[in-house]
């Protein structure tokens, strides 16, 4: 488990920020559930944890900057 600041990637940023606008409205379409709150916990309880605790111990490089010129 990662606690502390995550390595900053340019490559994964961009490509999160780019491809998932199309995937998300296709799978809203035909995936009743998709995209809808606790969804997470239903499909993979034990992902949706770490995933919880990951978040809460780790920071980014964009938080730390949003934080000073808050």
């Amino acid at each position: 488990m990662k606690i502390g600041m995550r390595k900053p990637s340019l490559k994964k940023s961009i490509k999160a920020r780019t491809t998932g606008k199309v995937k998300k409205s296709v799978k809203k379409t035909v995936i009743p559930g998709y995209g809808k709150k606790g969804m997470g916990w239903i499909k993979d309880p034990k992902k949706a944890a770490y995933n919880k605790v990951y978040n809460k111990t780790s920071f980014s490089l964009l938080d730390v900057i949003k934080k000073i010129f808050k």
